[in-house]
């Protein structure tokens, strides 16, 4: 395996650190060309000092100055905006593109990387969920290979290796986050506190809370539908506490074949950095018998309707999966604020949907022209 040259969009998120750890453990094999972060200048300096980049990008122009002067005297260049990372991602010293980006941020910069025939590390799902019938065809005329980062998509990926038989069904299994066990009135008057304590992933904030939701299966049956290439009525969602079997494949002879191991999202990331080859990661090593059991189970659709808002929306296709993106992350962004109890989020969603106007056949402009229309259309309830 050569070495691989690496941009991490979204360095300093929990996606962007745990790659940078995978990377640390084999200098032989990966070098960081590109670091970018949103807000978090001090840890983007700190990153930029241990892994030497040829560039960083802080999209906060506001700290730029910071960045710079810390940055000054070390051989790496300092760009602030986004207009940068959209760029600097074209380079021609890049091998693979992680795209860890947090939300519809991502989707640009990710645009760019496609059209520049990169391989795509893609851990930020709203990326396909927004604009997925773009992004497939773009990925397919620029020779842009997307290999999922997402542990559940990365286990179904995993499950397709050296398979050409036809698949019958993908089942998406989900921990239940922390309200798996409680009843739907206390669901409705959830914290961001409570909302935030996920039982077994260590995660950013939004998506924890997207778990805890169960919104992140809803955006993950649309994105595992554009990766392979699936239909969403044959994406099963299977509530799986213990987080061992990361996802499954059902064939038409009606076999299952399954991922398995320890919750820890470096193994995903380092198979999509090292893909084809399978290379050693100190994670933990699970014990089938210290388990004892593994448990499946459907979700209740009552306690987390956001699933169904999912289903209904790719299957409307056209902007409707955006609109429902969008609103969601606003209304995610308005529980971390505290302006909202958990039980808002999927009436916010709902209401968005049916008031954002629909486009059948959205061109990529639309795509950004619907997010900022849903957007501005879920703040009005909240």
């Amino acid at each position: 395996m050569n070495k691989r040259h690496i941009a991490i969009l979204g360095s300093t998120g929990s996606i962007g650190t745990q790659a940078l750890d995978v990377i640390s453990q084999h200098p032989d094999l990966f070098e960081v060309e590109l670091l970018t972060a949103n807000n978090n200048s001090s840890l983007l300096i700190e990153q930029a000092l241990k892994f030497k980049p040829n560039a960083v990008v802080i999209c906060n122009k506001e700290l730029y100055s910071t960045v710079f002067e810390a940055l000054d005297k070390e051989d790496i260049k300092v760009f602030a905006g986004i207009e940068s990372a959209n760029e600097l991602v074209k380079g021609s010293n890049i091998d693979i593109v992680l795209a860890a980006m947090v939300g519809f941020s991502g989707l640009e910069p990710t645009i760019n990387a496609v059209k520049s025939g990169k391989v795509i590390a893609l851990a930020n799902k709203e990326t396909l969920v927004a604009a997925g019938s773009i992004i497939t065809k773009l990925a397919k005329e620029h020779n842009s290979p997307i290999l999922p980062v997402d542990s559940e998509h990365s286990a179904i990926f995993q499950c397709l290796q050296g398979e050409s038989a036809q698949i019958e069904k993908l089942l998406l299994t989900a921990s239940g986050g922390p309200f798996l066990n409680t009843d739907i009135q206390s669901i409705m008057n959830a914290t961001r506190h409570q909302a935030l304590k996920h039982p077994n992933w260590s995660m950013g904030a939004k998506v924890t809370i997207d778990s805890a939701s169960m919104m992140n299966k809803g955006l993950e049956m649309i994105e595992a539908s554009w990766l392979f290439n699936m239909e969403p009525d044959k994406i099963e969602i299977v509530v799986h506490p213990q987080s061992i079997v990361h996802s499954l494949v059902q064939f038409t002879d009606g076999s299952l074949k399954a991922q398995l191991g320890a919750p820890d999202m470096r193994v995903p990331i380092q198979y999509a950095l090292s893909y084809p080859h399978r290379i050693a990661l100190d994670t933990k090593r699970i014990s089938l018998p210290e388990l004892g059991q593994l448990t499946f189970s459907a979700p209740d659709r009552k306690k987390f309707p956001a699933i169904d808002l999912a289903y209904s929306a790719h299957r409307q296709g056209g902007n409707m999966a955006c609109i429902m993106n969008g609103a969601n992350e606003v209304a995610v962004a308005a529980l971390l604020e505290e302006k909202i109890l958990f039980g808002k989020i999927p009436h916010i969603i709902e209401k968005t949907m049916q008031k954002c106007s629909f486009i059948a056949e959205p061109s990529i402009s639309d795509i950004f022209e619907t997010d900022a229309c849903a957007k501005a259309i879920a703040r009005e309830f909240i």
